[in-house]
This record gives structure tokens, C-alpha cells and sequence, in this order.
């Protein structure tokens, strides 16, 4: 495995020039010298030639790409490599186009690539959240008023409208928590916030009424943003408010446009960056690296 640290895009080149140092580095992350076969983790594996595995109880051949993101791209490594450290790096992302043109593949697969990467930022997206935990919700999406009448969806008053409601929770100094859901209802969001934070544990709002039946379950403070109140002591949603802040301009500034379906991974990928703001970029680029075996076919991602 690569101990160096690499803090730019020639670093990481110099790190991993060849596609054999690139295969070499994820053997080391993902098996440490034990490789475990993708169709029966306790079958015996035997070493066969160009860099591939043979699983006896199943007699499938396999490598180190098998049921990860990489499995069955022709894309080489290094790009992917090159990939994974943009996206992971850049505090707002990098969209398909301009990945498409640093790494030389088209705008189609740069897309791919993508949302294969996001695909694995799920993991980066949970925890059992305490101590003093800010909640929020928010919607993201196209304004109502901007589109075309036979384009518009439902009713903002009340409602998500053509917006996609969002629940974020972040402990002070600690994990954040971000989920699209479907309403803003009280039970809705009750749900998800009994999922995330541990009973008794400090929450901080506002006075949305969608939050009223937490007090049972939380030491519950609010704060009256329609009275003008943002700070009360150590009440506020500051904290939660600027991550909506980083993922709207991120959306709005490098992705333009978001679908409902495909929300979720988008969140996904600006969690695990707030999540992982302490550590070094290869140390983040190594936890992607670590987590890569969530596959993601292509007719999947664009039917449904």
C-alpha cells in the first residue's frame, strides 16, 4: 500500500504511475494479504496469472475489481484513481464535463464514473448521533414560481411541491446525518431522527411544528426564526444551516440540476466530504478505496 501522502494531481500520478501499482494498492486496502472471493468468503482461493483468483468452491474466476465500482469498466485504474481524488477533494464536487476533460473520457462515462463513486458515499451517511444534535429540513429543487405553469408539481404551501425534502442532523463537532424523505410530516421526521440520535440526547430546531412530538423522546430546545431569533445561548441550527448552505451552492453552482432519483447520492457525496473535513486527502481517498464494493450497472442507473 501507498504510505506517501499525495496532496495534488501530480502526487497522486508519481504515487501510482501504472496500472499494476494502482491494482497493487487496492489488494493491500481490501484484502491486507488474505484474499476473500467475492462468491464465497470462506472457500479457498488460489493465486492465478495476471493479477486474477480462482474460488475453488464455486471454480469462478475473479480479481480485485469483482463486485466493486470498477467491475467491468475498461476505464484503467489510474483514471478511476484520478477520479475518486478529484470528487473526494473538491469541496463542491466536480461535475461530469469538466471530469470528462481532466481525465480524458467522455462526458457519458465521466457521468457514469460519478455515480458509481456516489454510489459508495453511503456508508459515510450513518451513525448513532448524541450529545447536543442541531436538526433541520430543507427542500431542493427548482423554484415553483421560475417554471412554466403545466411544469409545476403540487403545492409548495404545506408541502415539498416539486421539491425534494431533506432532513439533516449534525452533532456539535461531530457526524452529520443527511436523508431525502418524503414529507415533512411529524411522523416522518420523528422516524428518521429516532434512527440517527440516541434517546435523551440534547436536540436544537426551530419552532416547526413538525417537531412538537420529539419532547418526549429529547431534551428538546427550539429557537423562533419567525420572531427574528436565531441564537439563544447554545440553541441555534447554525451548524446544520451551513452544511445546507455548502450542498445548495454545490447543486446549484457545479450540478445545476438534480433529479428526485438520484437526490440521495448527491447528499450522500457531501456528507462523506463534511464527515471526512479533518482528515488528509489521501487518508479520505483511502477511505473511498476501502469501501468500494457497492456495484452499480448502468441499466440500473438510468431506468426507473
Amino acid at each position: 500500500m501507498i504510505n506517501k501522502d499525495f496532496n495534488s494531481v501530480i502526487e497522486l500520478i508519481e504515487a501510482f504511475p501504472t496500472e499494476q501499482k494502482c491494482i497493487d494498492h487496492l489488494e493491500q486496502l481490501r484484502w491486507n494479504g488474505n484474499v476473500v472471493s467475492p462468491f464465497d468468503e470462506n472457500s479457498i482461493v488460489y493465486k492465478c496469472s495476471k493479477n486474477r483468483y480462482r474460488c475453488k468452491e464455486t471454480g469462478k474466476y475473479f480479481n480485485v475489481k469483482t463486485a466493486t465500482l470498477f467491475d467491468n469498466s475498461k476505464v484503467p485504474l489510474q483514471k478511476w484513481f484520478l477520479a475518486i481524488w478529484l470528487v473526494t477533494s473538491h469541496k463542491k464536487g466536480i461535475s461530469s464535463l469538466q471530469l470528462g476533460r481532466d481525465i480524458d473520457v467522455t462526458q457519458k462515462t465521466a457521468w457514469f464514473m460519478l455515480q458509481r463513486i456516489r454510489n459508495c458515499f453511503g456508508f459515510g451517511n450513518e451513525g448513532e448521533l448524541g450529545g447536543e444534535v442541531e436538526v433541520d429540513e430543507t427542500f431542493i429543487g427548482g423554484r415553483a414560481k421560475n417554471k412554466h405553469l403545466s411544469k409545476k408539481i403540487g403545492d409548495d404551501k404545506g408541502g415539498s411541491g416539486d421539491k425534494s425534502p431533506v432532513i439533516g442532523m449534525v452533532e456539535r463537532k461531530g457526524t452529520l446525518v443527511a436523508k431525502q424523505i418524503p414529507n415533512v410530516k411529524g411522523e416522518t421526521l420523528t422516524k428518521q431522527m429516532v434512527s440517527s440520535i440516541k434517546i435523551a440526547t440534547t436536540v436544537y430546531s426551530d419552532e416547526y411544528h413538525g417537531y412538537k412530538k420529539i419532547k418526549a423522546i429529547y431534551d428538546h430546545k427550539y429557537v423562533k426564526h419567525s420572531a427574528g431569533q436565531y441564537v439563544n445561548d447554545r440553541v441555534h441550527t447554525n451548524t446544520i444551516e451551513g452544511f445546507w448552505s455548502l450542498l445548495k451552492r454545490g447543486i446549484i453552482g457545479i450540478y445545476h440540476f438534480t433529479s428526485n432519483k438520484h437526490l440521495q447520492k448527491y447528499v450522500d457525496e457531501f456528507v462523506f466530504r463534511y464527515n471526512s473535513r479533518n482528515f488528509s486527502e489521501k487518508n479520505r481517498f483511502n477511505l473511498l478505496l476501502t469501501n468500494t464494493e457497492h456495484r452499480l450497472t448502468y441499466s440500473k442507473l438510468i431506468n426507473g
